[in-house]
């Protein structure tokens, strides 16, 4: 943990930028590495909460664009061609591109709010050329929530690492339960 603030720390907004933009691509990057320790330095006072959250949160946008462009650019081959180096199958395609025609739209944005789904949910937009504006918004609406979430956890818990943990499988969890109700208030409009 000591060595990751540190890493944070040294690289700044930048280094939040580059990690966050890593994550919201195929590599597997987790998002928590970067953004609590980020908000355990703001807490420190070594960085300001509010940068951090912004340079999350577009590091966040800019990888999903790149995944973004990349589907609609190589389509559905490129993107297979490209994703088997980091473990990505045409399963995996598959179930992504269901969800993302039955929900569209929300759908960018709920998943940008779920780990292991976060990463993927740029490609069948980008695949079924998805307008740029409302990618961008809902991307950028899911990520930023998300970004701010682990930042605060970051700043208030500090360095308290099992009191980190605890909190952070809470958060989940709440996340989670959050999205399971937005998604039935979803759902019910739609069929009204």
């Amino acid at each position: 943990m000591h060595e990751i603030v540190e890493l944070v720390g040294q690289f700044g907004y930048m280094g939040i930028f580059i990690m966050m933009f890593l994550e919201s691509t195929f590599f597997p990057f987790p998002s928590e590495v970067a953004m609590i320790p980020a908000g355990y330095l703001a807490f420190k006072g070594e960085m300001n909460l509010v940068g951090a959250i912004i340079a999350g949160t577009t590091g966040s946008l800019g990888g999903a664009l790149f995944n973004y462009y990349l589907a609609k650019k190589y389509g559905r081959k490129g993107v297979l061609a490209f994703g088997k180096y980091f473990f990505f199958t045409e399963e995996k395609l598959d179930k992504m591109e269901l969800f993302f025609v039955k929900h569209g739209s929300f759908s960018t944005f709920v998943s940008r709010l779920i780990p292991g789904v976060r990463q993927l949910i740029s490609l069948p937009a980008g695949l079924s050329n998805m307008p740029m504006g409302k990618f961008t918004l809902y991307t950028t609406l899911g990520a930023g929530l998300w970004v701010s979430i682990l930042a605060f956890l970051g700043y208030f818990i500090g360095e308290n690492e099992v009191l980190l943990k605890e909190y952070l499988h809470q958060i989940i969890i709440v996340t989670l339960v959050t999205i399971a109700l937005a998604t039935v208030v979803y759902i019910w409009r739609e069929k009204r």
